[in-house]
């Protein structure tokens, strides 16, 4: 059977995801799954009602034309409809984790008749066993806080799945926590949390439909994320429901079911083992590969960090600064910069810098008086392809002052080689060789 699913203000692209108007849209109850992004609803009352002295927006029914009445009325209507999705026809409702935002108070002559907030349209449910009690959204705290330190909580949902497809792009805007410091995960599941162990992912039951509370996705094309979803809620509604084991239900075993436990907690020490073995490895991969990035980065950030990792490779002691290197050895000690330009060649204010920097190390007596100017020009090009990578000018200059001119291609083929004959001998010669050039750098014999 087809089903029907409806966005809210979250965009997603998908031949069977149709977009609708919260205000106006069709019902909630005649959906199967809604995904909604509550963050704009309270746009309708922050930008047309002032703040008073007191910081609150309020309106008024007495003299707001009908204003107060209108939302109030509408905000029932789409209660009861969610309601009805969840309760009776056992749907699922995917909603952005946002703060509460700005409350509207509607007042009447016997004082304040209702709050309305982004969390408004969400029916109540109760959950309750012998120790806590959840009371959903009442007692809810939706609290602004912001980051990207998001961590999975392995249950294998289908909605958690979904947010390991973007592992790395996840962002939350505010976090859930109970105003009872009710252990949220005795009545539903939870799927994500920050360092601090606040929720920022998580599926709460109401009867047999779903709630699902989700943080951000950044960076991902409206159409991979809408497959995503779309994914997520075809698994989730054949779930079974969600029901909250009882303490005593541990006295009723059957055969096998300590052997399961068991291997589950085998494989579970076994996958947080592998987990930090890959990390482990990941980060000695990418300190080996560091110097990759002068072939094909632009920027002080990147092509710095890289050049030094180069050159320490080959032997050199180096001091980093702002936007030069001091290189020290036994063999000689210099100055290097570095620049990289998508066009045909650098030009000759790279060479201007250096030559700068050296000046000023040649007059306050301090040293080096050596300069090592690294280039990468036409940086898209695979580094066998790139025609010459500095002007003549550059070339002239380096001759006359007694710099060192090489390219990020040259550098990292000098890495290669020393890490292929990382022999002191052989790394004191190429040192030798580099401090010694004046002038286009040409290779080590």
């Amino acid at each position: 059977m087809r089903r029907i699913l409806t966005t809210i203000d979250w965009q997603l692209h998908h031949p069977e995801i149709r977009e609708a108007d919260f205000f106006e849209g069709a019902s909630f109850s005649s959906v199967d799954a809604l995904f909604i992004d509550p963050g704009r609803i309270s746009d309708h009352w922050t930008y047309g009602m002032p703040v008073e002295q007191d910081g609150a927006r309020r309106t008024y029914v007495d003299n707001d034309r009908g204003f107060g009445r209108i939302i109030a009325r509408l905000f029932e209507k789409r209660r009861t409809e969610a309601g009805d999705l969840l309760f009776k026809t056992g749907g699922v409702i995917v909603c952005r984790l946002r703060s509460r935002g700005e409350t509207l108070e509607i007042v009447s002559q016997g004082g304040i008749t209702e709050r309305i907030d982004r969390y408004s349209w969400l029916p109540s449910v109760t959950l309750v066993d012998k120790q806590h009690q959840l009371a959903f959204p009442s007692n809810g705290r939706f609290v602004p806080r912001r980051g990207e330190d998001v961590i999975l909580e392995q249950t294998g949902a289908p909605f958690e799945d979904y947010l390991r497809q973007f592992e790395g792009k996840i962002s939350y805007d505010a976090v859930y926590q109970d105003i009872l410091s009710t252990p949220i995960e005795r009545f539903a599941a939870v799927l994500a949390r920050n360092r601090a162990g606040d929720v920022v992912a998580a599926q709460i039951p109401y009867g047999e439909g779903l709630l699902v509370l989700l943080p951000c996705i950044d960076g991902v094309s409206p159409a991979t994320e809408a497959l995503a979803l779309y994914n997520a809620v075809s698994r989730a509604q054949l779930r079974p429901g969600f029901f909250s084991s009882p303490d005593w239900l541990s006295s009723y075993s059957l055969k096998g079911e300590d052997a399961l436990r068991d291997e589950i907690a085998s494989l579970r020490d076994r996958r947080e083992t592998l987990s930090e073995k890959l990390t482990e490895v990941s980060s000695q991969l990418e300190e080996v590969t560091f110097c990759k990035r002068l072939l094909y980065t632009s920027g002080r950030l990147s092509l710095l960090p890289a050049m030094s990792s180069a050159f320490r490779s080959i032997g050199f002691s180096v001091e980093e600064e702002r936007d030069e290197i001091i290189l020290r050895s036994d063999e000689g000690d210099a100055i290097a910069g570095i620049a990289a330009t998508d066009d045909s060649s650098v030009g000759v204010s790279a060479y201007r810098r250096l030559l700068d920097r050296v000046d000023r190390a040649r007059t306050s007596g301090d040293g080096p008086n050596k300069g090592i100017l690294v280039v990468s020009g036409s940086r898209e090009l695979d580094p066998k392809r790139r025609p010459t990578q500095f002007t003549p000018e550059v070339l002239r200059g380096c001759k006359s002052q007694g710099f060192c001119l090489i390219t990020t291609y040259e550098l990292f083929k000098l890495v290669q080689r020393a890490l292929e004959h990382p022999a002191t001998k052989e790394l004191s010669h190429m040192r030798k060789v580099i401090v010694e050039c004046d002038g286009e750098f040409r290779g080590v014999s």
